[in-house]
């Protein structure tokens, strides 16, 4: 449908001023304010249903699906709306919310499975998971029109284990508090699964990026990944369900419970508004900054929805921001306001001065660092096994534009620096490719795919290949052997494939195939797909580096095995896209 003017208010009081909370400006949210006066003046116009009708007589039923933490604040607005007769174009609001964990509808949104749009609006804990149907094309369209409320990520903790790091008076960083549970034997920190959780991906994100500056940050990130990974659950509230069930020694010490965990402001609220007295948690509000769960409206599948149910469900998004809405909000534990922190709300979760609970990170997270993060996360915590195919063809002698190193060069930096955020458990190997480079094969298999823990000779797996890396150089006259080497290494990883690792191919070139007594494109995609098995799963990460390659040849090659293209101008960049290419791979195997 079209856009539409916001409907009119409430049947009785007034429209309040609207939160202050950041909004999207895309789609639906460009041009509220112009709404809000055409809203005003068809409340005027209509007004209270004339000859006594009732505007339940025309009501406009709504289902809305929302993030289990928001939820009941949703059904109170819900109900506030019901029983002050809130009506849309003088229709009132009939709304049904339904909790659902955000990670499932947003699969179910992707994979357009049946009855994936039983619902017109979506009100999931983080703009993470829209961003990330909105950038697959594959997805039921969602349409952001607004954040409803804001929840920062802290550390809570039992009183004890608080009492122990000098709460409320000490102040620590992401890393240094990590640091103080992931090192200790007697304080346990908890989490939700970043792959299922915002809160744990922003909080994983927030530490990756802490460390990014240092010596070995990419090391200590996986370190710290690897150890979190050992106490993850699947949901936020499963992951309150690991603390002590009583105040009891036994319990208390438990090595299987937690004594700390990565939570939302809201969670804590929540979780200490039903528990018993001496039982409630206390919050460290990381001095770096907290990153928040921003909780966006958004419409499900637009086009599909008449315009009685377009402008209800921006009615009932604004009645959020009016003053009755905020009070349900805060009442709930949420904040209304991105530069307010009320002091009952922030007391109910565990927080005290001087815990920094109104500081932001000083740079907010980046969409590519979400994704980085949890690329690394899937890496690390799944293991991997990895089949490195680098091209040797003589045009990697080439320069990288702007430096005055060739392609060669930055690629093995690149892959130098991806080596060191693996672990002893994850399986890496390498091979290159030119054209007969041996004999009348494409390829070589410079190292085979092992486990970097493994001793080899006097060293190590890792050792090994990090020499292998560091040793890559193009073939003088060297062309471009794609095809073949692609379906030789293709046929080897899944011949040795390990169950309950994230098996792939990475494969870099920065041409075309030139062999011309290779196997044609066209059977090659064909053999991809019959060897390609969904119970087993290998995808094929193909990246395109410098403008001589054709992204769209090698996308429509790695799609057939499940995988991705890539195209990257600075082999650089290779790191981060591996992490990338690892997030949609996974969400697609």
């Amino acid at each position: 449908m079209g856009r539409h003017s916001l409907p009119d208010g409430p049947r009785r009081g007034r429209t309040g001023p609207r939160s202050r909370i950041p909004r999207r400006n895309v789609a639906l949210a460009a041009g509220l304010a112009l709404a809000l006066a055409a809203g005003t003046a068809a409340a005027v116009d209509g007004g209270p249903l004339s000859f006594g009708a009732s505007c339940w007589d025309s009501a406009v039923r709504l289902r809305i699906v929302a993030a289990p933490g928001i939820a009941p604040a949703l059904k109170d607005a819900a109900g506030y709306a019901r029983d002050n007769d809130v009506t849309s174009d003088g229709s009132c609001l009939d709304i049904s919310v339904t909790a659902r964990d955000t990670h499932e509808v947003m699969d179910d949104l992707r994979s357009r499975r049946k009855g994936a749009t039983n619902f017109e609006a979506w009100v999931p804990d983080s703009g993470v998971w829209v961003n990330r149907v909105l950038a697959d094309d594959r997805s039921i369209p969602v349409t952001p029109a607004g954040n409803v409320a804001l929840s920062p990520i802290a550390v809570a903790m039992i009183p004890t284990a608080a009492k122990s790091l000098g709460w409320p008076e000490k102040q620590y960083s992401w890393t240094e508090l990590a640091g103080a549970a992931l090192t200790s034997d007697r304080l346990k920190l908890g989490a939700g699964d970043p792959s299922h959780s915002a809160t744990g991906l922003l909080a994983l994100t927030q530490l990756v990026h802490a460390t990014s500056g240092a010596k070995d940050g990419d090391t200590q990130a996986a370190a710290t990944a690897k150890a979190l990974s050992q106490r993850t659950s699947d949901s936020d509230g499963q992951v309150l369900e690991t603390l002590p069930r009583d105040l009891s020694a036994a319990e208390q010490s438990n090595p299987r419970r937690n004594q700390a965990l990565i939570l939302a402001e809201q969670a804590a609220f929540a979780y200490n508004a039903s528990a018993d007295s001496g039982d409630d948690l206390d919050l460290f509000y990381p001095k770096d900054g907290s990153p928040r769960l921003d909780h966006p409206f958004a419409l499900v599948d637009e086009p599909t929805l008449t315009t009685d149910e377009s402008r209800a469900a921006l009615r009932f998004m604004t009645l959020l921001g009016e003053p009755a809405g905020r009070r349900i909000l805060e009442k709930r534990g949420f904040r209304t306001d991105d530069d307010e922190a009320p002091a009952g709300l922030v007391a109910g979760a565990g927080g005290r001065a001087p815990q920094p609970y109104k500081v932001l990170p000083d740079e907010p997270i980046t969409d590519k660092e979400i994704e980085e993060a949890l690329g690394m996360w899937t890496i690390t915590v799944q293991s991997a096994r990895l089949t490195t195919v680098v091209d040797a063809s003589s045009s990697m002698s080439d320069p990288v534009p702007g430096t005055s190193e060739s392609r060669m060069a930055v690629t093995r930096a690149a892959l130098l620096q991806a080596l060191t955020t693996f672990t002893p458990e994850d399986e890496v190997g390498l091979w290159t490719f030119s054209t007969k480079l041996d004999g009348k094969r494409d390829y070589r298999v410079l190292v085979p795919t092992d486990r970097l823990g493994d001793q080899v000779g006097s060293g190590t797996q890792r050792d090994r290949l990090s020499a292998a890396f560091r040793g890559l150089k193009p073939v003088p006259d060297g062309a471009t052997g794609l095809y073949d080497t692609t379906l030789a290494a293709y046929k080897a990883a899944t011949a040795s494939y390990r169950k309950g690792k994230f098996n792939a191919v990475v494969l870099l070139t920065d041409g075309v195939n030139q062999d011309p007594g290779s196997i044609s494109r066209s059977n090659l995609v064909a053999e991809l797909r019959r060897i390609t098995d969904p119970e087993r799963p290998v995808p094929l990460i193909a990246i395109a580096v410098g403008p001589e390659a054709d992204k769209d040849e090698l996308g429509e090659i790695a799609e057939a095995t499940g995988g991705s293209g890539h195209l990257v101008t600075d082999p650089s960049q290779i790191h981060s896209v591996i992490l990338k290419a690892v997030v949609r791979a996974g969400d697609r195997n």
